[in-house]
């Protein structure tokens, strides 16, 4: 029988991290992709496809790495020391190379679609991997988009503190993945217009670098030639602490005690391949 190798604990929750991500971002951007190149669908396709591609990527990685596929997660996890900040800078790191691939893939499937409808790749379809102001087209500046990411990410923790809290009667654990799902399609229903909901730093950066080093020159920018590419960073890590600070302002203070552990993700001690 052949010696089974085993992994550092970390290891297995990176790739969960890295994997879970992926499959998000192969939904997402993959449907934005379609209904931009190819006129199929719709802005509720997308913001349906958005919402499965949580889902599935949570089924992914909540096993072994508590599938946070969100550095706003990771962040406002670590801030209430639900989370150890030294895996912090790991966890994004697996999060924005996932997205990453993921945009890759997606840009080298629809190049031929995407070559046709915008064959200089300009801000035309810019918007297919990475958000901008408006969405592109409507009167909103870099604060405005700013303010409502901080705003869509804090409604994203908040909803997803309430979701996970073990003294807050959640849903069952194999629900909870379909309804962050839905929260997800609901802040995209709801609040879609100011800044595409990006709400995740990764979502954004990795497809934003993928379609940067495949021909889009003007990646970094917004429609009005202003530098955007910081504003779905900064904002959804400052939204996100905000959302959980919120939930246990308003509703953890409240809540028994009965000594329930945080809700952190408690991998097996090793992982072992064949």
């Amino acid at each position: 029988m052949a010696e089974r190798r085993k992994f550092p604990p970390l290891a297995g929750e990176l790739a969960a991290e890295f994997a879970g991500t992926m499959i998000l971002i192969l939904f997402g951007v993959g449907v934005v992709a379609q209904v931009a190149g190819a006129d199929i669908g719709d802005h509720d396709s997308i913001a349906w496809a958005w919402g499965l591609g949580v889902t599935l990527g949570v089924y992914v990685a909540a096993r072994i790495s508590g599938a946070h596929l969100n550095p706003a997660v990771t962040v406002a996890l670590a801030a209430f020391k639900e989370f150890s900040w030294r895996k912090v800078a790991p966890y994004i790191a697996a999060q924005t190379a996932g997205a990453f691939i993921a945009a890759l893939i997606v840009r080298w499937n629809y190049s031929e679609i995407l070559a046709k409808v915008d064959p200089g790749h300009t801000i035309k379809t810019q918007g297919v991997f990475s958000t901008l102001p408006g969405n592109g087209t409507l009167p909103v500046g870099t604060w405005g988009a700013f303010r409502d990411q901080v705003i869509g990410t804090a409604i994203l923790l908040f909803v997803i503190k309430a979701l996970t809290d073990a003294r807050n009667a959640p849903p069952l654990a194999n629900l909870g993945p379909f309804l962050i799902g839905l929260l997800v399609v609901g802040i995209g229903m709801a609040f879609g217009s100011d800044a595409g909901y990006a709400i995740n730093p990764a979502r954004d950066f990795g497809p934003r670098l993928a379609q940067f080093i495949t021909g889009y020159g003007g990646a970094w920018k917004d429609q009005n030639g202003d530098l955007y590419f910081w504003v779905p960073i900064v904002a959804p890590l400052i939204g996100g602490v905000l959302g959980a600070g919120l939930y246990k302002l308003l509703i953890g203070w409240f809540l028994p005690s009965d000594d329930v552990e945080p809700d952190v993700a408690k991998p097996e001690p090793e992982y072992e391949a064949a």
